[in-house]
């Protein structure tokens, strides 16, 4: 348990602006809170959007390629000649202090690296909806990384948010009363000790 702080009215001033600081503090901190939990609430909303469209364009995809296996044989060799995905860059931007990630794939014309013999529109159709799978996987990763950055933070948040208004606070409150108490009694014996000497020394 704390020992009281000693009872002087300098400690009783420090006390008090070093409360204020605390109610400032969690109301800051709280606000903070609030704002962080909106902005996850909106990227919840679209990685529900993206994970339904990345359902649906993933099932086109594979039927597309299903297609193409039918009517070209397994179609691996294309596959490869497919070169490798290296548009994908990392930023990241602050949301009240917390970095979230912003991957961005560099939009690419969608050149084919295969030649026309031997193929047909089925495995273009198969390139194209897996490139569109491609483009929303790397946005679903961003928002999804994002909502977990930005769930820890209301946790940290809520925790130091607790910490001031459950312990601090009202230790800093009672400590002002306590000092606050201690100095009127002070000054009730000190009135009463001087109404005594002057009861006994009139002039």
């Amino acid at each position: 348990m704390a020992q009281p702080v000693f009872p002087t009215k300098g400690n009783l001033i420090n006390t008090k602006k070093t409360l204020s600081l605390a109610r400032n503090g969690y109301d800051l901190l709280d606000r903070k809170r609030s704002i962080i939990v909106r902005e996850m609430m909106l990227l919840i909303d679209r990685a529900e959007e993206l994970q339904h469209n990345i359902d649906r364009y993933y099932a086109e995809a594979y039927l597309a390629l299903q297609r193409a296996n039918v009517a070209h044989g397994f179609i691996d060799r294309l596959a490869e000649s497919i070169p490798v995905e290296d548009g994908l860059a990392l930023s990241s931007r602050s949301v009240m202090g917390v970095e979230i990630p912003l991957l961005t794939l560099d939009p690419q014309p969608a050149e084919l690296s295969y030649g026309f013999i031997g193929t047909s529109m089925l495995v273009d159709e198969a390139y194209i909806k897996f490139g569109e799978v491609k483009r929303l996987t790397a946005e679903l990763a961003e928002v999804e990384n994002s909502i977990y950055r930005l769930a820890y933070a209301v946790k940290k948040t809520q925790k130091r948010a607790n910490a001031l208004r459950n312990i601090i606070i009202p230790r800093l409150t009672g400590d002002v009363k306590y000092i606050t108490e201690s100095l009127e009694e002070k000054e009730r014996e000190e009135f009463s000790r001087l109404k005594v000497i002057k009861s006994k020394n009139p002039t």
